[in-house]
């Protein structure tokens, strides 16, 4: 059956749509972005380096503590305190690892430490004085038989009136995250080791540009026997183990402190990232551009810094992500076994060997900054890994 002139609608010549769909042109950083988007992991990661910078660099503008300042009267205190309320609106708090009784508000921040006048060895009762009154902390639920089935630790007693149980377990507001054993903010002191960790990555990771890449691009733009002793005076450097280096270091500078750190590692950590560059400018110097560059009589260092370099930039910048959580780590290693940070700064490693003492009492001192190196280098390590699937013109898939 022939079709009619009615059988269709015929559209206006301008609401016909091109025959070319063209789609809008994206520099190479934005096409780098727009896939970057698309991975959740490096998101997150992105959004954790974010936090943990805010975190290390403005946390401690807003707590009142420094990071040495110390209040002995409140060591070791916990994430949680038992408030008993033993008269009208006095509240006080033990802490059962000093054996301190702490007038704290009802909200459990801590005021101020009661004296301790005596102890009855015999009958395990610790007296306190406030203000000429008798506080008793009696422990001897704990020794008596007749008292085992109370069930509890102790008791305090008050004007003649025994509390067996606490009227509330609250936060601890004075110190979020508990105190050490000299009375020092454990939070405070996470967010000062957290920025110290970050400023010796990323001095680590400006060394290992500066140098890396210039020794890089050196060997690989000249090659022949330049190229290859340049290289194997890499290979010597990488055959002697960090700890020697971080060692030998000391013992020349004579000080312990973050200059030495930064400089140990900003030494060693720019032989991976002379090898990465060394290998993209040989396979870049090879490339029509260059050889045109060179036929209009273009300077080696010219071609270097304009034409190699930042055509190698996507595999330097997914390298210096992946640095830094390396350097992270190694930085709190050499802090926790005494060759990093030296008293009273505080990075992640020196909190981390600070709190082996307790470890078995206040499990939470070591679990923090374990933590927070621990969220660090994931959130680096997936920042890294985006940018590397990103950066990659193979990975493209539209």
């Amino acid at each position: 059956m022939p079709f009619q002139e009615n059988d269709f609608t015929f559209l206006e010549t301008n609401q016909k749509a091109d025959k070319e769909q063209v789609r809008q042109a994206l520099t190479y950083w934005a096409d780098t972005w727009r896939r970057l988007k698309k991975n959740k992991m490096a998101i997150a990661g992105l959004i954790g380096v974010i936090l943990i910078t805010l975190f290390a660099f403005v946390g401690p503008l807003f707590t009142p503590y420094d990071y040495d300042e110390q209040q002995t009267d409140f060591a070791n205190t916990p994430l949680h305190v038992e408030v008993f309320e033993i008269d009208t609106d006095f509240y006080v708090y033990l802490n059962p690892s000093t054996y301190r009784l702490l007038v704290v508000a009802e909200d459990g921040t801590f005021l101020h430490r009661l004296e301790q006048t005596s102890l009855d060895a015999i009958n395990k009762q610790f007296h306190y004085d406030n203000a000429g009154e008798d506080v008793i902390v009696d422990f001897s639920y704990k020794v008596l038989p007749a008292l085992a089935d109370e069930g509890i630790d102790y008791s305090i007693i008050y004007k003649g009136v025994e509390y067996k149980t606490p009227l509330k377990v609250v936060p601890n507001q004075t110190f979020p995250l508990g105190s050490d054993n000299v009375g020092r903010d454990i939070l405070t002191r996470i967010m000062y080791g957290a920025r110290i960790s970050l400023e010796v990555a990323l001095f680590a990771a400006l060394f290992s540009l500066v140098i890396g890449v210039t020794y890089g691009a050196i060997a690989g733009m000249v090659g022949g026997r330049i190229d290859n002793l340049m290289m194997r005076f890499v290979d010597i450097i990488d055959s002697i183990p960090l700890l020697l280096y971080v060692i030998l270091i000391m013992v020349i500078v004579d000080n312990k402190g973050l200059g030495t750190i930064v400089l140990t590692l900003g030494l060693f950590y720019w032989v991976g990232m002379a090898r990465l560059v060394r290998g993209q400018v040989l396979s870049l110097k090879e490339q029509e551009y260059v050889l045109a560059a060179r036929m209009l009589g273009v300077s080696q260092p010219v071609i270097i810094w304009r034409h190699l370099i930042p055509n190698a930039m996507g595999p330097i910048l997914v390298a210096l992500t992946m640095m830094i959580p390396t350097a992270v780590f190694t930085e709190s290693f050499l802090s926790f076994i005494g060759l990093g940070i030296s008293a009273p700064l505080a990075s992640l490693g020196t909190l981390a060997n600070d709190s082996l003492d307790a470890i078995m009492t206040y499990p939470f001192q070591l679990l923090a900054p374990s933590l927070t190196i621990a969220i660090m280098m994931l959130a680096f390590n997936f920042l890294g890994d985006g940018l590397r699937s990103a950066l990659d013109p193979r990975l493209r898939k539209g």
